[in-house]
Parts: C-alpha cells; structure tokens; sequence
C-alpha cells in the first residue's frame, strides 16, 4: 500500500543466541586452558606421588618443629643424600618396628657431644639450634663424646626430654648411631595442620652444606595453575551464552526500523 508505514522488530530467535555460544577463538582457547590445566593438574599429582610419603607422626618428640598427630610430607631419597640437620623418616629393628621420625645431627666421621654451656656440640663446634623450644637446653641427658662410623648417622629429636633417640642407645652396639641405609625418606613440609615448609637448620652449615628443598612448592604451583586454567576455561562457556542471552534480548527489544 502507498502511504502505509509498519514498524518491524527484529525476531527473538535470531542473532547471537542461534549460533555458537561464544566466538570460535574464544571456544578453542577455552578448550585448550582447559586440556592444558588438567595436564598440569594430574601431572602435579602424579609427581607429588612418586616423589613425596606421607605420614601421621604418633608422638611429641618432635615438637615445636612436628607436633603429635600431624601429618608431614616426607621426600623419597637415597640414605647417602642425608646430611646435618635433616629430619628423617628412618626405621631400624633396634629401636622399633615402625617408622620414626627424628633429626640427623652428626653423620660418619663426625664427633658429636652434650652439653657444654647448654649446647650441643658437633666437630668441636657448639650448634645453634633455632628449631628447639625456647630457653631449652639442648639436652637433658648429657653424654660425652661419641664418634660416628662411617656410613651411619646419629639422630635425635628435637624435643630432647621427652625422645627416644640415639642417647638412649648409646649402650647398643653400633652406640646409638643407624644407618644410612635405615633412611626411607626426608620430611620436607607439615601439611596438617598447615604449618609449611620445615625451615632449613643454618645452625649446622659452618660444618658443610645443607640439603635443599625438595619439589614441593613447585609441585603445588603446577597444581594451583591446573585447577585456575581448568576453572577459568570450563567457565567461558556459560559466561558467553549468558551473554549471548543478554544481546539478543536487547536486540529482540529494539525497533529494526521504519519501511
């Protein structure tokens, strides 16, 4: 008709809702964060696996550095990587059947002693042992000075009046010291409760270097960074339909002109 005029409204189905949600780059990268974060988050799993033990520890011997019933994250070593200052899982028919959980203080060749001047003295050096509670003496049972065979390790705990260790041994035949053989693992984090990485004992380094710490902190980065890419991948979606469903309302709104 000539004169006549019809205002005409785009449809409702049409759009961006009708087509895939999201643009197409956008749906790769999303699924490409998202392979890619379960790689690194199965991966740091698998790793910490292979590398790491965990265990319950069942006494204070330990304390403050590991407290009854917390839950540690033990390295997997070899016996001859133990050097000063490591806290060990070790386990030795001589004094128990079961795994225990004490601090290497003196290894073959050294010679070890307590306490002068409250001390613990290792190599005629006295230790300052920042992991012992505070205004406590190194040890309540004196004893003189014991060298260590080779191959062996001479272990106590860090709670020195309530532990079982190699000053309770002293009489045995290989006069407190284990083996390095004995050694399973080395404690490399508390993880529950969350207290971290075990400080390194700098006490010990005027007499050779210390161990280095183990993967962990990398192995929890992997993880962290998997659960993010695989969260914010697996999120595109339901953000671009929504907002895909935000755009073709407005557009199912608007007038499309005048003809």
């Amino acid at each position: 008709m000539g004169g006549e005029s019809m205002t005409h409204t785009a449809p409702r189905g049409s759009g961006a809702g009708t087509g895939p949600v999201g643009s197409r780059t956008g749906q790769r990268l999303s699924g490409l964060a998202v392979a890619l974060g379960l790689v690194l988050f199965l991966g740091g799993f698998a790793w910490g696996a292979v590398v790491y033990r965990p265990y319950t520890v069942p006494t204070s011997s330990m304390t403050p550095t590991i407290d009854a019933g917390d839950r540690i994250l033990a390295q997997r070593i070899d016996g001859d990587a133990v050097r000063r200052g490591d806290v060990v899982v070790f386990k030795d028919a001589t004094w128990a059947n079961a795994p225990m959980v004490k601090r290497v203080v003196a290894v073959g060749g050294d010679t070890v002693s307590c306490c002068q001047d409250g001390r613990l003295r290792v190599n005629g050096k006295e230790i300052d042992e920042t992991y012992l509670p505070a205004d406590t003496p190194a040890g309540t049972n004196n004893f003189p000075t014991v060298t260590v065979p080779e191959g062996r390790l001479f272990l106590l705990g860090d709670e020195r009046g309530n532990s079982v260790d190699s000053t309770a041994h002293l009489t045995d035949a290989a006069g407190g010291t284990v083996a390095r053989s004995a050694v399973d693992a080395r404690v490399d984090a508390v993880v529950w409760p969350m207290k971290g990485m075990l400080e390194r004992p700098t006490g010990f380094a005027p007499l050779g270097a210390l161990s280095s710490p183990g993967p962990l902190r990398t192995i929890t980065l992997l993880v962290i960074a998997g659960a993010v890419l695989v969260l914010g991948g697996g999120a595109y979606g339901p953000i671009a339909k929504r907002t895909g469903a935000a755009r073709a309302r407005r557009a199912g709104t608007e007038p499309a002109g005048v003809r």
